[in-house]
């Protein structure tokens, strides 16, 4: 949107953590007010209306109509969990959120960079930007201190690790995609 910039690529104005992005992570995107290319975005205009606030939960009708039914569905990023990490972004400051998020994104490149056959970059998004960093270490630690018998092909590993994720998912009662508006 024409002259809405931001200075934090990682995170949105509506609670997007753009740094976990599949699109982002390609360089197709450069995040929410990264520049001329950007889509309109109702919020963005809302934000530039409001004395140009960097996070929703600034403004002081936070949280208003914008925000029913915004964890509904998603688009090419989890939409599920926008309120919450507003919340937390509130709640711990922005640069401790900023401080997990960048510690979520070099695990996710080193998940897609070790693990990806080509097939599991939206699931590998999707885990890192729900799951908790703690649940996420933890499968770190089960992947590192049990490693794959040498008679996998990469094909098996990649399979194995993502089985980690749906199953700390599971137990959490988080469903790995991306859920389309009907």
């Amino acid at each position: 949107m024409k002259g809405f910039y931001r200075d934090n690529q990682l995170f949105s104005l509506c609670g997007l953590n753009c740094g976990l992005c599949p699109m982002h992570l390609n360089k197709y995107c450069p995040g929410c007010g990264g520049g001329e290319g950007n889509q309109s975005c109702k919020n963005a205009k809302c934000s530039l209306e409001h004395s140009s606030v960097e996070y929703c939960f600034q403004c002081s009708e936070y949280p208003c109509e914008k925000y029913n039914h915004i964890d509904d569905f998603d688009s090419f990023i989890t939409h599920r969990n926008r309120k919450t990490d507003l919340d937390k972004a509130k709640e711990i400051g922005i640069e401790a959120y900023n401080t997990e998020q960048t510690e979520k994104i070099g695990i996710l490149n080193s998940l897609l960079a070790n693990y990806n056959d080509g097939r599991k970059k939206n699931l590998f998004c999707i885990a890192v930007n729900l799951l908790e960093l703690q649940d996420i270490k933890r499968i770190l630690l089960q992947i590192e201190n049990n490693p794959e018998p040498e008679e996998f092909t990469f094909k098996k590993q990649c399979s194995v690790v993502a089985g980690l994720f749906k199953n700390a998912a599971k137990q959490k009662n988080i469903e790995l995609k991306l859920r389309k508006k009907k």
